[in-house]
């Protein structure tokens, strides 16, 4: 073989071996997760609001797609990208202001919301957040790979900042509400 026809075949070869992997950059940021302690809100999320004395205003509120809570006497509440002590403030003064005499509120996440499996798994779709997952465990509840599955890694969407984010991360790494795994299919 000459020089001239082992460079095509090396090309080639390089190429093909190339996808056997699924690609992606590894993103860093995706892998750092905030702690849930501080936590935003956004649609799909449910919060338990306590207003102590107040068995009226003491319920359970969806964040509806606008980010919003709509609540008795005090109307609508924005919600979206604060955390549950900053929304806690705004209700608790929002009542002061001509409702309830000196509100005590309490306010936490009663259900966080879904993620999401895409891709080569057994059964894509949205499930319920367990707090302290990790990607490995979100596969296992959409059923496992499937036998196409690239394992190596997933393609990771998580909004941090109000901006998507997109990334291959390993199996070990943390999910958090919201975001999207898509696994791949590998080549061979």
């Amino acid at each position: 073989m000459t020089k001239r026809s082992a460079l095509p075949l090396s090309i080639f070869l390089a190429g093909f071996l190339a996808g056997c992997a699924a690609p992606g950059d590894y993103r860093p940021e995706l892998l750092a997760a905030p702690p849930l302690n501080r936590y935003t809100l956004a649609a799909g999320d449910r919060l338990r609001v306590i207003v102590f004395g107040q068995d009226s205003l003491s319920n359970s509120y969806a964040v509806d797609g606008s980010g919003r809570i709509s609540m008795p006497l005090i109307g609508t509440v924005p919600v979206y990208g604060r955390d549950p002590v900053a929304v806690e403030h705004e209700i608790a003064e929002r009542l002061r202001a001509g409702f309830v005499r000196e509100p005590r509120v309490s306010v936490e996440v009663e259900a966080f919301r879904p993620f999401f499996v895409l891709g080569e798994v057994t059964s894509a779709g949205q499930f319920p957040y367990v707090e302290g997952m990790t990607v490995r465990t979100a596969v296992a509840i959409a059923g496992g790979f499937g036998p196409r599955g690239y394992q190596g890694g997933v393609d990771l969407t998580r909004v941090i900042n109000g901006e998507a984010i997109t990334g291959r991360v390993p199996l070990d790494t943390l999910v958090r509400p919201g975001d999207t795994i898509m696994v791949r299919e590998r080549i061979f």
